[in-house]
């Protein structure tokens, strides 16, 4: 099972240029997600693995942290180093954090 972080570690780790997976659906992704996040929602989940760089930690995010918590579990299944972020982008946001509308380059 993967382990889950609070906002307080994960907003360390995305200063220090922490790879974020986001697993919302697209228009969630585009109404406002953390700066350098990539879009990775849980039906493409799978396509996304090959993608996702080995030898590193990957924060998994979605609205509040139960999507990312299940995604996580099957990221860390399937070998990857991954935490879910508890309170998700809703936390983020909520606690006055950067948020960035739209889509970016940066879909695994």
């Amino acid at each position: 099972m993967a382990r889950e972080v609070d906002l307080e570690t994960f907003t360390a780790a995305w200063k220090a240029g922490a790879v974020i997976l986001d697993v919302r659906e697209p228009e969630e992704y585009q109404a406002g997600h953390v700066p350098g996040a990539q879009l990775a929602p849980l039906s493409a989940l799978a396509a996304a693995l090959p993608h996702l760089p080995r030898g590193r930690q990957v924060y998994v995010i979605c609205a509040s942290g139960n999507r990312s918590q299940w995604a996580a579990d099957r990221l860390t299944a399937a070998g990857m180093d991954t935490l879910s972020v508890a309170g998700g982008t809703r936390g983020w946001a909520d606690a006055g954090r950067p948020i960035v509308t739209g889509s970016t380059p940066g879909t695994a």
